[in-house]
């Protein structure tokens, strides 16, 4: 099964491609779709959704996982939400299924621990994946461990 993990952001879209079945979790690519902050808003969301497009149809993948947007009190929130509404647009747009994910749920399903840490969890997706090297920057391998746990829970 072929699937598409992301973390999304507007500056920063971490997403995560494996290639699972029952014996084996394999990375097949992972990296950042980057918008830059002194472009408008609109134009960094275009951005984003024509970036997911190439992806979506280089890796075709089956399923997809994506982070849900864990509330705080910041003044980023807005475009974040916003960022992850596109993600969602355009996954929906190839009918692709959408597993959802809060921050929590990802590091319970790959370390047992929901307050587990950052590293942690990238150590998760290294054994997972048989990696030497951890996965960077950390949004990529935050988008892999989306990915697993979608395999995981799915």
């Amino acid at each position: 099964m072929r699937i598409l993990g992301i973390d999304p952001g507007l500056a920063r879209v971490g997403y995560g491609v494996i290639d699972a079945n029952e014996q084996h979790q394999k990375m097949l690519d992972c990296g950042i779709i980057q918008t830059e902050p002194n472009q408008p808003e609109g134009d960094r969301m275009v951005e984003i959704a024509c970036d997911l497009r190439k992806l979506i149809k280089q890796w075709e993948p089956e399923i997809a996982g994506v982070e849900k947007f864990f509330f705080y009190r910041s003044s980023t929130t807005i475009n974040v939400v916003q960022a992850r509404g596109v993600v969602i647009m355009i996954l929906a747009s190839f009918k692709i299924p959408i597993m959802e994910f809060p921050p929590m749920q990802i590091k319970l399903a790959l370390t047992g621990s929901g307050r587990a840490s950052k590293a942690e969890v990238q150590e998760a997706v290294m054994r997972e994946l048989e990696l030497i090297t951890p996965p960077r920057p950390d949004d990529a391998a935050d988008g892999l461990a989306i990915a697993l746990t979608t395999w995981f829970q799915r």
